[in-house]
């Protein structure tokens, strides 16, 4: 019955949705490509909140708050997404509670999300939080070799850097140091952990 209200849109590489300060239109559902949700300081600055994937959806706290979008979505790749006005979505609710309520427990994770994203910029250095973001790549899609457990970063470390709240000539400085020290070895976007457990550690030691 929803599916009745949504209209497909297509984007391409690097395309904005919607920026942060903008008047609500509505939800959005991602149906094959990459969404970023970031916010941005007046220097310029990027701190990246989300990547959602297919399946993932922007927007939900202002489409119930009726306050301007918290944040600004643009695609990491070219996209097709469904778009369900503010109304439509907020008249199904009403009839539907039930959805409602899954959209609620969509936002709740998603504020855990944040929290834990304001508890590492307040609690880390960004070397503990550069060393967290190569652990998880690596569980979520490295491969054992011979050498270590090898994966690719997605993007550039212009983007780990936003995503990590710092710039990219950290990023690169820390990678090379973690190489230096013989944790890893880096070669482009391909990253090998020679060391685990010595890597690991360092998310323990004291900023």
């Amino acid at each position: 019955m929803l599916a009745a209200h949504f209209v497909r849109r297509r984007y391409g590489h690097g395309e904005l949705l919607f920026s942060e300060g903008d008047p609500c239109r509505g939800l959005y559902i991602i149906e094959s490509g990459k969404l970023r949700i970031f916010k941005s300081s007046p220097n310029g600055r990027e701190q990246v909140l989300a990547v959602e994937g297919p399946g993932g959806s922007v927007a939900e706290l202002p489409v119930f708050d009726g306050g301007p979008y918290p944040a600004s979505a643009s695609t990491v790749e070219d996209s097709q997404i469904l778009f369900v006005s503010r109304p439509d979505l907020r008249s199904f609710c009403l009839q539907h509670p039930e959805v409602a309520l899954k959209m609620l427990a969509v936002v709740g994770a998603r504020l855990r999300r944040l929290v834990g994203i304001i508890e590492e910029l307040s609690f880390t250095t960004v070397r503990q939080r550069l060393v967290a973001a190569l652990v998880r790549l690596a569980q979520a899609t490295g491969k054992k070799t011979d050498r270590g457990i090898e994966f690719e970063l997605a993007g550039t470390h212009q983007e780990m850097a936003h995503q990590l709240g710092t710039v990219r000539e950290l990023v690169s400085r820390n990678l090379m140091r973690l190489q230096a020290e013989g944790l890893l070895d880096v070669e482009a976007h391909n990253i090998v952990i020679l060391d685990m457990p010595g890597l690991s550690a360092l998310l323990e030691a004291n900023p």
